[in-house]
């Protein structure tokens, strides 16, 4: 093959990828139109506050699970593991009294932690990562419910942990800390992806195994490491979680894997691997927080919200497969 042809077919690639983030982003705007116009509270300013604050937990844990995506591999623990890690913020904190910095760290390391085992499972015992993810879902739900007795655990003793998602950056404008450090991260996660080896790998992983290993890659170990990188924005996740609410609750985060997936494949990143982007997981987030929103704001009753937002992933995994048949 000549290198006029790759190149030819690498252009053809990246002008799919970008026309998917912008039919994405038509999407995002249409959506946001529609539902100004449906309802009166919806440009409310506390509302578009609330929006942005709800994308940002499930925008987090779409950043980590995009890396993960785009290896091929699936993560169905996301959620469950996320109230793991809020609630061992929770031991951390006020159980066991360590200062605010400590738990605080404790608690993302704990997600790495998390993510670590995922790879280790998947990689060197040979799970389908479906069935080690489903395993460690279960897992995680589990120990939340035993670590906390069953019980929310509050923030009492550490009154200033709350400040982490809900202080204001901008003086009377109401703008979350949270919402920040979501861009901060999504900026951080943009240039690990486009501009560092791990995000290389991950693309050469994703897109043809066997030859990234031929070619003398160790996948095993990258693998390990991507899956214990995502479980890093799980931990973080479960840390604004618990601040946003002041406790860790262990009942909390079922679905939230399914809306996160969702936003990355919404997004443009291929199920089978090989390609994503994290602006389009981002655009993704923010469809499904908008649109989640748009249908609680509207009066739509809750069963019928998750039939709306089920026929949007069924729609974004179908076209998905239409853009891998028409490369």
């Amino acid at each position: 093959m000549s290198t006029t042809t790759v190149q030819r077919r690498s252009l053809v690639t990246n002008l799919r990828g970008s026309l998917q983030q912008v039919l994405a982003a038509a999407s995002l705007i249409l959506i946001f139109i529609f539902f100004s116009i449906a309802s009166p509270y919806f440009l409310l300013p506390a509302n578009l506050i609330g929006i942005l604050t709800a994308a940002t937990v499930t925008g987090i844990l779409a950043l980590g699970t995009t890396f993960v995506i785009i290896t091929g591999g699936i993560d169905l623990s996301i959620g469950t593991g996320m109230v793991l890690c809020a609630v061992m913020a929770g031991v951390f904190l006020t159980y066991w009294g360590w200062p605010l910095w400590a738990g605080v760290i404790g608690a993302i390391l704990f997600g790495g932690l998390i993510g670590f085992v995922n790879g280790v499972a998947i990689s060197v015992f040979g799970l389908p990562p479906f069935i080690a993810t489903l395993g460690m879902m279960l897992v995680t739900a589990g120990l939340a419910l035993v670590i906390s007795g069953t019980k929310p655990i509050y923030f009492k003793s550490t009154p200033d942990f709350q400040n982490i998602m809900n202080l204001s950056l901008i003086p009377g404008a109401r703008f979350p800390l949270g919402v920040g450090i979501f861009i901060v991260l999504m900026v951080v996660s943009a240039l690990i992806l486009g501009r560092t080896i791990v995000g290389r790998y991950a693309f050469s992983i994703g897109s043809n195994e066997a030859a990234t290993a031929l070619s003398g890659v160790n996948v095993r170990r990258w693998k390990i490491f991507i899956y214990s990188f995502a479980g890093l924005f799980v931990g973080i996740a479960g840390v604004l979680a618990a601040s946003r609410l002041s406790s860790a609750q262990p009942t909390g985060g079922q679905g939230l894997e399914l809306q996160a997936i969702a936003a990355v494949v919404i997004g443009g990143t291929s199920l089978q691997g090989g390609r994503g982007s994290i602006v389009g997981t981002v655009i993704g987030s923010l469809i499904v927080a908008v649109l989640t929103n748009g249908l609680r704001v509207t009066a739509v009753p809750q069963e019928w919200q998750s039939v709306v937002v089920g026929c949007v992933i069924l729609v974004a995994v179908y076209l998905d497969m239409l853009r891998r048949k028409g490369a």
